[in-house]
């Protein structure tokens, strides 16, 4: 049994590079290893077709100059300058790296920031000791503009994450948009979904007996029953979000949406790929016509107004009176 394990830890991505690394650090060394050496010094019982293995990763993919010394019974490299950090991460590579930072934002209150800043830290261990990384090239020439985070209970995003996963109900406390007051749920996880700064799980709600969207940060008091549930096999999860547009809204009716842009957007509109599969075209007058089909006409109208009155809605005749009626609300208009 423990040899297996070692064997399933030596296949898995993660372990197969840490494992490379430590290898490249004892030719590097002048260990000269070969794969009693290895397992006397790492404890591990890697056959030699294994290690074998890696030193042909080493070679192969990596560009090492590797060669087998047979008085020493080990490899070495012929070229004492090569160093495997940096193939891996060049200070070019780093920079691109940096600036993706920023966005760790979006992961705030969630297990995964620790997990993504860890990674990086990682990569910037990787770097060749004559690299140095200025602190202040981290955050300060690259920005984005992102939507406003919101915050999560302790626990909350670790129970939905993996009762997804393992497909276990879950028990809460929830507060919907309409309630002032909390009340008990229960709820199969199906999706997560992060939209907008904020994290929803799409599943089948106990109280409602429907599939529903729930925003994470309403969510108090999550625990993980022992009750396994299946996801119906005709759950298609493009009825109820549309990546493109969102999330926010159920209904699995899907519309033609048919826009007109000003001609002052034109360069604005024509630059950008607003949805997958959408037909977008300069007319001859100069403005701009763009069509996609999505379920979110809701998220649509929110997108559409975006745009400052630069937007024409041409169909559908009910996405023409969302923007409508919201306008109207805007401009604080009774209805008659």
């Amino acid at each position: 049994m423990p040899q297996k394990k070692k064997s399933a830890e030596s296949r898995n991505p993660m372990h197969m590079l840490r494992y490379i690394f430590q290898i490249e650090q004892l030719i590097r060394n002048g260990e000269y290893p070969n794969a009693n050496k290895l397992n006397k010094i790492l404890r591990t019982n890697f056959s030699r077709s294994t290690f074998g293995r890696y030193i042909e990763i080493l070679r192969d993919e990596y560009k090492a100059p590797i060669e087998y010394d047979y008085q020493k019974n080990g490899y070495y490299y012929t070229d004492s300058t090569f160093s495997l950090n940096q193939v891996m991460l060049k200070e070019g590579e780093l920079l691109t790296l940096s600036t993706i930072l920023p966005l760790l934002e979006q992961y705030k209150n969630t297990p995964m920031e620790k997990a993504y800043r860890d990674l990086m830290n990682k990569l910037i261990m990787m770097l060749p000791d004559s690299i140095t990384v200025d602190s202040a090239l981290i955050n300060n020439e690259v920005h984005f503009i992102s939507d406003p985070i919101t915050t999560l209970e302790k626990g909350v995003f670790e129970n939905v994450l993996k009762a997804t996963k393992t497909h276990f109900t879950l028990e809460m406390e929830y507060k919907s948009a309409q309630n002032t007051e909390y009340e008990e749920r229960r709820f199969n996880p199906y999706h997560i979904i992060c939209q907008k700064g904020s994290w929803y799980v799409l599943g089948y709600s106990h109280f409602s007996q429907a599939i529903r969207l729930y925003a994470m940060p309403r969510i108090r008091n999550c625990r993980i029953t022992k009750d396994k549930f299946s996801i119906p096999k005709d759950f298609k999860l493009e009825e109820h979000i549309d990546v493109q547009m969102g999330a926010w809204g159920s209904g699995s009716e899907r519309f033609k949406v048919e826009i007109e842009f000003v001609k002052g957007l034109k360069t604005y509109v024509m630059e950008r790929t607003w949805h997958k599969g959408q037909t977008i075209r300069e007319n001859p007058d100069g403005t701009v016509y763009l069509s996609f089909e999505t379920n979110q006409l809701d998220q649509t109208v929110s997108w559409i107004l975006s745009f400052a009155g630069g937007a024409k809605v041409l169909n559908p005749p009910k996405l023409r009176n969302y923007v409508h009626d919201a306008a109207r609300r805007i401009l604080g208009e009774e209805f008659n």
